[in-house]
């Protein structure tokens, strides 16, 4: 049998909570959890960072963002950086990129705040190299790509969120009749779209059909992808940009769920009396008056928040569609048994917990835990309560093909617990969120924030010194600071720390590089 092939399909701003296998009762997404059945489900995934890029670049790299070089959605991921998918590709896979990437900043230049004075480095790539994914290069065509951008030997890019299109994603969309002012449009109340909500205008029904969105371009071009693989074994990033907000699922998926049918977190009322202070400046914020359209809030109201989870569930349906369409084409060419199937995400939503929305900066576990399935033909299917983090898909993957990895992976592989489910690899997960320092400087939140946890308690320490400490177990809610209740474990938690901050130096940079 030749090598496994590699499915890793990778969602955008999914809580853990918000599928099926999760134990959601509401969002109906059966393929995954067909999947879930037959594969491993790892109840107990955390990220390495709640922002977009600086987690998307630890599962590339298998390293932490302050590692990487990557901690904020304002940098790009250095053009030599080793990934595992380099890896794969330099032992004989086929790589593919479909959807987004998010290595680059292209599509949040909006975080970007302009440091003063010259950079800390001069880097040696060609002009052009860090914007491969800014959205003015696809609007006249597709543009060259290079032959390798971080290990993908074939790209097709979603840049945008929501109703918006750009990208590998506009042209498709363009080629199959759409409407470039339906589809490029700037993020405000003005955009186009039906059935938009009196709380805010980020839910909204996009004013062209599901053929259009970047939920059916990402499902029908990794299925291309696929096919036109040949014989090689392949590795496919497939990454929907969904549920992201803006909260727009097209056509019947807008109207999957009735609102007031929604559960509501009792959590909503949390007045975060011991929370940081940035917190509870980001609570009394209407999601309306939101500073851009990314920028963390409080949840509005509970109109806003049932129609804000109405609509996720029809974006997390979409994508569970779309995800049953790839899985019946791999049976349908017969290569599901030698396929091995990563499902997961790059990190959570706070909808509405602890009276917060969005993400970024809120160390709970909306925004911090994420849903994770490892499928390999041949093992057991389970469910595990082993910890694992996001820094820990790349050197599992290797490891479960027979890759030997590079220098400086921090994650750990996971096949073990593939192999038996009631052991463990790790028994601490570091989470870092940091902002540049000028822009900490220009507003409320904390430059640097660690949350450490464990599979009883979670810890969370930012650079002004405010803490918070839970017991995970007994209060699943978060609702309970124990940081002044129990010394003790409080203690035993900011040594575990310690020791995690310096497990997480890096050692690897400045070492001799490959050639």
């Amino acid at each position: 049998m030749k090598q496994p092939n590699v499915l890793f399909i990778i969602t955008d701003q999914q809580r853990a909570d918000h599928v099926g296998f999760m134990g959601n009762g509401v969002v109906r997404t059966p393929n995954l959890d067909r999947l879930a059945t037959g594969g491993l489900v790892f109840e107990n995934t955390w990220v390495s960072n709640p922002v977009c890029m600086p987690n998307r670049c630890s599962i590339m790299t298998g390293r932490m963002p302050t590692a990487h070089g990557v901690i904020f959605n304002d940098r790009t991921l250095d053009w030599s950086a080793s990934t595992f998918v380099r890896r794969f590709r330099e032992t004989g896979y086929k790589t593919g990129l479909i959807g987004k990437s998010h290595l680059q900043h292209g599509m949040s230049k909006n975080s970007v705040v302009p440091f003063r004075g010259q950079g800390v480095a001069r880097y040696p790539y060609p002009e052009g190299w860090d914007q491969l994914e800014d959205f003015e290069r696809y609007i006249e065509g597709v543009p060259q790509m290079p032959e390798d951008f971080y290990g993908f030997e074939h790209v097709e890019l979603s840049i945008d969120h929501g109703a918006r299109a750009s990208g590998h994603h506009l042209q498709w969309a363009l080629g199959n009749g759409a409407d470039i002012g339906q589809l490029l449009v700037e993020y405000g109340p003005d955009a186009p779209g039906q059935h938009r909500s009196e709380h805010w205008w980020q839910i909204y029904q996009p004013p062209y059909g599901p053929e259009h969105h970047s939920t059916s371009f990402v499902t029908e071009r990794t299925i291309q992808f696929i096919e036109n693989a040949g014989d090689n074994p392949w590795f496919t990033w497939c990454s929907f940009p969904d549920p992201h907000h803006p909260l727009t699922p097209p056509g019947e998926w807008f109207h999957r769920h009735n609102p007031a049918d929604m559960v509501l977190p009792e959590s909503r009322h949390d007045r975060l009396e011991d929370a940081p202070e940035h917190l509870r400046l980001f609570s009394q914020v209407h999601p309306k008056d939101q500073r851009d359209w990314v920028t963390p809030c409080g949840y509005g109201n509970d109109e806003l928040l049932r129609e804000a989870i109405a609509a996720t569930y029809g974006m997390v349906e979409m994508i569970d569609d779309g995800v049953g369409r790839i899985l019946r084409s791999l049976e349908e060419s017969g290569q599901s048994d030698n396929t091995i199937i990563v499902f997961t995400s790059d990190h959570g939503d706070m909808m509405g917990d602890h009276s917060l929305f969005l993400k970024g900066f809120m160390h709970y576990r909306g925004t911090l835990q994420v849903p994770l399935i490892i499928s390999q033909p041949g093992v057991n299917p389970g469910r595990t309560n082993a910890l694992a983090s996001s820094i820990d898909l790349g050197p599992t993957l290797m490891d479960m093909v027979g890759i030997d990895p590079y220098d400086g992976i921090q994650g750990h592989s996971l096949k073990p617990i593939l192999e038996d489910t009631t052991g463990d690899v790790r028994d601490r997960v570091l989470i870092e969120d940091d902002i540049a320092t000028v822009t900490s400087k220009l507003t409320p939140i904390p430059a640097k924030t660690r949350t450490l946890v464990t599979k009883t308690h979670s810890y969370t320490r930012n650079s002004k010194g405010e803490e918070q400490l839970f017991d995970l177990a007994r209060d699943p809610d978060e609702m309970t600071d124990l940081k002044i209740a129990e010394p003790a474990i409080r203690a035993a938690m900011i040594e575990q720390l310690a020791d995690a901050l310096i497990d997480a130096d890096d050692a690897a940079r400045g070492a001799p590089a490959t050639g």
